[in-house]
């Protein structure tokens, strides 16, 4: 392979074509949007990591592809000032009006036959690449396989020597977890590298090795995580999570002093996939559990009930007395465990199918919302879970203030 230097892009002149003038230039003001659109998108998916720059001036970005989310991921990455506008296979995203729309506007498309003509619509690109903007092909024509790599076609490189601009090599990782092929949709990291720009009579050959070489330098970088966040997912993943949650609940509706939206929080962040079925076991297992409490207050059996005051039962009581089942539905805001409720109704003879039926609604809103809430933020926060650990110390600290404040407050 030949050693070359990058090639200094220039920016276009005003005389020339594709200057400031021409009807070509980059609409910059489109481009920002659709940046903070797919940028915003895809943070709320596991987030996009860019590293490297385009040069100045106009280039032709090469890419690897390999999903549908590989057009969001540079969207998202590359800068606004170059507009980039991504080729796309004119038989595919142009065979209907309305497909046409979704991806000239949303993702800055324009059609390249792969039946005949095809040269002609990327060298109809030359005066906007003059003109300072950037043009994203894939120049492997089709999404591959994650890892895999296929021929480069020439096309990319051609238009690149019309119009005197660089090539700039750029490698996605991530976006065929995110996104496969003839998959759903999964949360991840995307990782955009821009590489060093080649000049425009770089070889098909030469721009593949560019890339490649790209994507092996980000495969080989581990994603920075916390060994306690991988620890507790490996558990919260296994046949274990689900029962964990519901004995927790179960646990804490009759004697355990730590509520099931501590699990949660623990739990969702470390894997946010599972939060919403989390959520409803927990849900599950404090309303069997509240459920046996009743029973066996109904009983006369009585289990200890740490961190409780006599306060808090006089309160309950008095509730009970007033609206029967229905005043559970002031538990999720008054910092009075769930057991005492549960306790108190057997006690004042509180009729099993109205308890069950009330403390659904009222233990549902707060542990669903509780749940599927911590679970947004771990998805929010999927590039910073090396610090899980810190997370959790900052946790069982304000769990540890808030619960001695309400005890306090009702002793």
């Amino acid at each position: 392979m030949r050693v070359r230097t990058p090639y200094p892009a220039r920016p276009a002149l005003e005389d020339e074509p594709g200057g400031a003038g021409d009807r070509r230039r980059p609409r910059r003001g489109a481009a920002r949007l659709r940046r903070a659109l797919w940028w915003t998108l895809l943070t709320l998916t596991g987030g996009v990591e860019r590293r490297g720059q385009l040069p100045r001036g106009g280039c032709v970005v090469v890419a690897n592809h390999s999903s549908h989310a590989d057009t969001a991921a540079l969207l998202a990455a590359l800068d606004a000032g170059h507009a980039p506008a991504i080729g796309a296979a004119a038989d595919y995203w142009f065979a209907s009006r309305r497909r046409s729309r979704i991806c000239s506007r949303l993702a800055a498309g324009f059609p390249v036959r792969r039946t005949g003509g095809g040269m002609d619509d990327l060298l109809s690109r030359a005066d906007a690449l003059r003109a300072g903007g950037a043009v994203v092909l894939f120049p492997e024509g089709t999404r591959a396989r994650e890892g895999e790599l296929g021929a480069f076609h020439k096309g990319a490189l051609v238009l690149a020597r019309q119009a005197d601009v660089p090539v700039v090599p750029v490698s996605i990782d991530g976006t065929a977890r995110l996104l496969p092929k003839h998959g759903k949709l999964r949360p991840t990291l995307v990782r955009v590298r821009i590489g060093a720009p080649l000049p425009p009579d770089t070889t098909p050959e030469e721009a593949r090795e560019a890339v490649a070489e790209l994507h092996r330098r980000t495969a080989r970088e581990p994603l920075k995580d916390s060994a306690a966040r991988k620890r507790i997912a490996a558990v919260v993943s296994s046949r274990w999570g689900l029962a964990a949650a519901f004995l927790w609940a179960f646990a804490e509706a009759l004697s355990w002093p730590l509520m099931p939206e501590l699990f949660l929080a623990i739990a969702c962040v470390a894997v946010p996939r599972r939060a919403l079925k989390l959520s409803l076991t927990a849900l599950t297992g404090s309303l069997a559990g509240g459920l046996l409490a009743l029973q066996l207050a109904a009983s006369g059996v009585q289990l200890p009930h740490p961190l409780t005051t006599d306060r808090m039962c006089a309160e309950v009581h008095e509730e009970l007395a007033a609206e029967g089942a229905a005043a559970v539905r002031h538990q999720p805001w008054n910092g009075i465990p769930f057991k005492v409720y549960a306790r108190e109704a057997g006690l004042a003879d509180i009729a099993p199918q109205d308890w069950l039926a009330q403390s659904a609604l009222s233990r549902g809103s707060r542990t669903l919302t509780v749940g599927l809430a911590f679970g947004a933020f771990g998805f929010l926060a999927h590039r910073l879970r090396r610090f899980y650990g810190p997370y959790l110390a900052l946790l069982g600290g304000g769990f540890t203030i808030g619960l001695s404040l309400i005890v306090t407050g009702w002793s």
